[in-house]
């Protein structure tokens, strides 16, 4: 372990050249948060003189948002969202172009809220978070931080996380301007539906299987899981939903996917990955149903989609077989497969999203720490990313593509926006 106290605390700072070829990849696929956005930061330094940390996901996509904070005038600090989603080679990187990194692969919990207390004791201005640990942990613990008016408001990233703001804001918890980025279209349009769709990859590379003729369980039918569904089938595999939400039940159906409790879908599943920000989708009760040889995966923020430590209670044993995979054998001996320990498997077993859609993602969280500072005094409470930064950054990707689509012209925009005309 290499560390500067104070200043960072990293696997090893001998991966910094792996790390910047990865983070240099990344770059050449982010060309609105790296170049467009980038390139003005870098002139107006719009973030001059603040400090922004972030519990986010520290891969080479993370990376380039940081060096485009940093480009912006930032001092950035970060710690990792997920005990094993941090690439150790990334974080060394950033390190070297000066960035505050608290964060290694595969640390504990106790380990995992010592890098989040780290970030906060720096006393950051802007909190970027992925799962809401990051701001709940300040609320908690640094009370001060949030009374002092040095705190300026907050982000959050992903679903989970939203929904325990939500939570919060509703028992009247949330003390700090919260402005909720996954719920931008720009976000849950694509990084969610696309970027998670994807993931269903990760369960091709943790076990090597063919997909076609696969029966696979898609647990939920939100933005991330309805994308994983519709790549299964695309591979092949026969899909089956299960779902709490009679409309994205009904959705799912309309789609064309067969939709099933869970109770029944065990019996069938060859595949089982879940994305639902809920706890013991896959509970105790579902471990005798399951098929022998059966792939358990979750591509949801938090590792309590499967009841992993129950499963894990019940075997008789359990054996690594390849990176991140274990083989279960239940009593009896029934095998069951758990892909990264239960948590992000698309993170843990690859390389999480693609890039192209964390451009759109970074690109708002690079746009909405800028109005953050520029308009600095907000409500505590939810607050919607503004429309005009969505479209910002829908409209620089298609620029970034080479696609022009059509302008309204001044009489469609009134019509559009107007009542006066009717039958």
């Amino acid at each position: 372990m290499d560390e500067k106290s104070g200043e960072y605390k990293v696997a090893d700072m001998g991966l910094v050249e792996k790390g910047l070829e990865a983070i240099y990849i990344a770059q050449r696929k982010m060309p609105v948060t790296c170049s467009i956005i980038r390139d003005r930061f870098e002139r107006e330094k719009p973030l001059q003189g603040i400090k922004i940390a972030g519990c986010l996901h520290i891969t080479k996509e993370t990376a380039n948002l940081a060096l485009t904070l940093q480009a912006g005038g930032a001092e950035v600090l970060l710690c990792g969202s997920n005990p094993l989603s941090t690439q150790d080679d990334v974080s060394a990187a950033l390190v070297s172009h000066g960035v505050k990194v608290f964060a290694w692969h595969g640390n504990t919990q106790e380990e995992f809220y010592w890098c989040i207390r780290e970030c906060l004791k720096h006393e950051p201005n802007i909190l970027i978070d992925d799962g809401a640990d990051l701001i709940v942990t300040a609320h908690k613990e640094f009370p001060e931080l949030i009374t002092s008016g040095k705190l300026l408001a907050c982000q959050e990233e992903t679903t989970t996380g939203v929904k325990r703001f939500k939570a919060m804001e509703k028992a009247g918890a949330l003390k700090v301007p919260l402005f909720p980025v996954n719920d931008a279209r720009c976000k849950n349009e694509f990084d969610n539906e696309l970027g998670t769709g994807q993931g269903v990859i990760s369960a091709i590379q943790g076990m090597h299987i063919l997909m076609a003729g696969k029966t696979m369980v898609i647990a939920g039918y939100g933005h991330c899981s309805s994308g994983m569904a519709l790549r299964a089938r695309g591979l092949g595999a026969q899909v089956l939903v299960t779902e709490v939400d009679p409309i994205q039940a009904l959705k799912a159906v309309f789609a064309g996917f067969r939709v099933v409790p869970m109770d029944e879908a065990v019996k069938e599943a060859d595949v089982i990955l879940t994305a639902t920000g809920c706890k013991d989708v896959v509970a105790e009760k579902h471990f005798d149903s399951l098929k022998d040889g059966v792939i358990l995966g979750n591509l949801g923020h938090f590792d309590v989609e499967i009841a992993t430590r129950k499963l894990y209670d019940r075997a008789s044993e359990v054996k690594p077989i390849r990176k991140d995979v274990e083989e279960i054998t239940l009593p009896g001996g029934k095998k069951v497969y758990l892909l990264a320990q239960g948590r992000l498997a698309n993170l843990v077993l690859t390389e999480g999203h693609p890039s192209e859609v964390m451009d759109m993602s970074f690109a708002l969280q690079s746009l909405v720490s800028e109005f953050i500072v520029k308009k600095k005094n907000f409500r505590p409470g939810i607050i919607d990313v503004p429309e005009e930064i969505d479209s910002k950054v829908g409209a620089l990707k298609l620029k970034s593509m080479g696609i022009i689509i059509d302008a309204l012209t001044e009489e469609q925009f009134k019509y559009i926006h107007g009542y006066e005309e009717g039958t």
